[in-house]
């Protein structure tokens, strides 16, 4: 058992840190790209937004988790454990959402052929902004309900409550949480089903694309090379990822709840639903040519002093 605990608390602080200086990467250089007043496309904005998002997503949980898998107890107080709970619930939506975003708009840009379609993609970058702020909306809504069952780890828990969290305990309001349940289930089916659908369409894309270039034998021409081609088969990796990250923690914490909520299978739990944060950024990096030559160029850069 203390060979697991200790397992547990190297895999939390590698996959924190590692997952967050990734995503921390990608954040400055789109900032400092928009500093130095170049613009950001629609899909920049969107991946620097994922980016923000899943650091929240890590952080929130990825510290008070690793301290509770150190055995630091009662560091939490009630009003603590609604807020990083509520920022970990909103920022898991808002990174459903905007993977769902990704998707759609990367869908979209490979198939912008005609007039009307070009003028479309010229107002992509306000609507993904537009859409941003929706998911903002959508997210903070219904997750409010964390903010009333949530409860610090040192409250006193009576028949009604069921669940203990480690580092907090749940308070189950029967008469909210069908309402707040059905809301977030909607969101999640509505995203999946559009990432779903989105993935087929760029799988046939990349299909007929991949027929083309064998037809006319292009030597100097490849799928791999193309920048667009090269996104969205980056894209089309990271929906995969989040599609069966969010699936295997599903089946997990619907054990957890119904069968066994041993702290192994919470920890389990929590790195199946860090995994996607984690590793999303790197899959990014390297399916995006310009961000990889500013991650070269910068390293190059820290490298000739010394």
């Amino acid at each position: 058992m203390v060979s697991i605990d200790i397992a547990f608390r190297t895999i939390f602080i590698f996959q924190t840190g590692v997952g967050a200086l990734g995503n921390s990467i990608i954040l400055g250089l789109n900032i400092l790209t928009f500093l130095t007043g170049h613009r950001l496309k629609s899909i920049d904005l969107l991946i620097t937004h994922l980016a923000f998002v899943n650091n929240v997503v890590l952080l929130s949980k990825g510290i008070p988790q690793t301290m509770a898998a150190f055995g630091v107890k009662n560091f939490l107080n009630d009003n603590s454990c609604k807020l990083i709970f509520y920022l970990h619930r909103v920022a898991r939506s808002l990174s459903l959402c905007t993977t769902c975003l990704l998707s759609a708009f990367q869908t979209i840009i490979i198939n912008c052929k005609s007039i009307k379609m070009a003028n479309f993609r010229s107002r992509m970058p306000k609507l993904s902004v537009l859409f941003c702020f929706l998911c903002w909306a959508l997210s903070l809504l219904i997750n409010s309900n964390i903010l009333v069952y949530i409860k610090g780890s040192t409250e006193s828990r009576n028949a009604t409550e069921r669940g203990e969290l480690i580092y907090c305990s749940s308070f189950h309001v029967s008469s909210h949480i069908p309402v707040f349940l059905i809301m977030t289930s909607v969101l999640d089916i509505v995203c999946m089903a559009i990432m779903v659908w989105t993935s087929g369409s760029l799988v046939l894309i990349l299909y007929r694309h991949h027929q083309q270039i064998q037809y006319i034998h292009c030597k100097h021409f490849t799928p791999g090379y193309a920048p667009e081609i090269r996104a969205t088969q980056a894209i089309l990796l990271l929906v995969s990822m989040f599609v069966s990250f969010y699936m295997f923690n599903c089946i997990m914490t619907c054990y957890i709840r119904f069968f066994n909520s041993s702290p192994w299978f919470v920890h389990t739990s929590v790195f199946l639903s860090a995994c996607f944060p984690a590793c999303s950024p790197f899959v990014l990096i390297m399916g995006n040519s310009q961000i990889l030559k500013d991650c070269i160029a910068s390293w190059k850069r820290i490298k000739v002093p010394s």
